[in-house]
């Protein structure tokens, strides 16, 4: 659930920027444009070296205790009071929704409130702390979009996305027709539910590639990952890029996508 009603704070000097593993493993341009993304606003983008998973995974399956071994490891990685970054819906979503309950009656409640307070979701951050203005520098082109779950009901940043793309004069976004339905993948469900989730992303992707964009972007690497291997696997011709990727591309101007 979205925030009822949500203060967003003055641009900041400094910001931490925490990756995901996603991210870290699989998907590094998406962090290295959100972190030049960030730079170019007149951030100074902090990377505490040591944080690692935010405990998500094992929190949705029910593994409290070790949710919260995971999880605390990562309280102490942002000292100074600045905004803590994700570059996912989903990551975003447990440490600002989760964290708070998760330490509740414990001697870290303080400091999980303390971080769940400080955490945004980089897009929502950058239209709405930094206000960001794109100029597109790339040729003509059309994309959809979808928008993850934790993204849309937990952080409630679902217009976030098409905002940002509509400064775009070159992009044209189109709408699919499951744009509020999951892709399936949710984390480990994608794993304990394989034919329930196979079934869920095999109808994201025809909704995707019924809209003739033959490009989608989204804000989450699991469902980039989910809805690409899905796409890639059936010969579908649809292409995936995060977000953040896409932005920096088509506003960088040493970009190869440049016009």
């Amino acid at each position: 659930m979205a925030d009822p009603i949500k203060v967003y704070p003055p641009k900041p000097s400094h910001v931490y920027f925490y990756a995901t593993c996603l991210i870290d493993m699989f998907y590094p341009d998406a962090g290295m444009a959100g972190i030049q993304l960030l730079e170019r606003e007149g951030v100074k983008v902090i990377f505490p070296e040591d944080q690692t998973c935010c405990g998500q995974p094992a929190y949705t399956s029910g593994y409290h205790d070790e949710a919260r071994a995971v999880a605390k490891a990562q309280l102490d990685l942002f000292p100074e009071d600045w905004p803590i970054v994700v570059p996912s819906g989903s990551c975003g979503g447990m440490m600002r929704k989760h964290y708070p309950s998760l330490f509740k009656h414990t001697d870290q409640e303080d400091k999980a409130s303390g971080i769940a307070a400080r955490t945004w979701e980089l897009t929502d951050f950058l239209l709405n702390v930094c206000h960001i203005h794109l100029k597109d520098l790339g040729e003509p082109t059309t994309v959809a979009m979808h928008t993850s779950c934790s993204a849309r009901r937990e952080m409630g940043v679902a217009e976030v996305g098409p905002r940002l793309l509509g400064q775009l004069q070159n992009v044209n976004l189109v709408e699919q027709v499951r744009a509020e339905e999951c892709c399936g993948f949710g984390g480990t469900f994608a794993v304990r539910h394989p034919e329930i989730s196979g079934a869920m992303v095999s109808e994201k992707v025809d909704a995707l590639t019924d809209t003739g964009a033959g490009a989608f972007v989204t804000t989450d690497c699991g469902c980039l990952m989910n809805i690409s291997g899905c796409a890639e696997k059936n010969r579908k011709p649809l292409e995936g890029q995060h977000i953040l990727s896409f932005l920096w591309d088509r506003t960088h101007s040493g970009s190869g996508r440049e016009s």
